[in-house]
């Protein structure tokens, strides 16, 4: 851990910056097999925040930062698990900008989910709560994800090509209590995008909806 370094408060509170941008900020992380569903559900819920209620939504997708932020790791547990720590690192930064983070990664193992969220529950310094974090389970059974394949990386990793490929040589550990469990087997996106919106206006983390 670094050393010889010190926290720079900001000039505002979270209370005051949530007052200003009309917004709270909290992360949305979505997890699930690869070929659940997870990046096309990211997509939709963004653009309706966004669109339609008028928030700021960012989505952070398991792929994409691998472009950049993450491009030195791969896929041993030990990168998987730095992935995820990053990850929610940047989420929680978003956060506490009163900005909504919507992070789509398989996230296979409940210790890292779980680190993800006591992160945000520990407050930065200067504030007294932590940050909300809604976990959504974007289910499907493995077959279903496996027929569905878009990528070819099941057939990759039955072969033997890929390996640590969760749900087929690595394990993925289901959420045991998520705030959301998506069925995403013949379920519409806008359906499944529905369940969390309903979600987080029950806990009164977006504005109204404007008529």
């Amino acid at each position: 851990m670094a050393t010889n370094i010190t926290f720079h408060a900001s000039a505002l509170t979270r209370a005051e910056r949530s007052a200003l941008t009309n917004q709270k900020g909290l992360t949305i992380w979505l997890t699930g097999l690869s070929a659940s569903g997870k990046s096309t559900i990211a997509v939709e819920l963004e653009h309706q925040l966004l669109r339609e209620r008028n928030v700021h939504a960012y989505r952070l997708d398991g792929d994409n930062v691998r472009f950049g932020l993450n491009k030195d790791l791969g896929f041993s547990e030990a990168d998987r698990n730095e992935n995820i720590r990053r990850i929610a690192e940047v989420a929680k930064l978003f956060a506490d900008s009163s900005s909504i983070a919507i992070t789509s990664f398989i996230s296979p193992f409940r210790k890292d989910r779980d680190a993800a969220r006591k992160l945000h529950e520990v407050p930065t310094p200067g504030e007294d709560t932590g940050l909300p974090f809604v976990e959504v389970f974007i289910d499907v059974p493995i077959e279903v994800a496996e027929q569905r394949d878009p990528k070819g990386l099941y057939k990759k990793a039955r072969e033997g090509v890929i390996k640590e490929f969760t749900g087929i040589s690595s394990p993925y550990e289901e959420p045991e209590a998520p705030e959301v469990h998506v069925r995403n087997v013949d379920l519409p996106v806008v359906e499944a995008v529905r369940q969390i919106i309903e979600y987080l206006d029950s806990k009164g983390y977006l504005p109204p909806k404007k008529e």
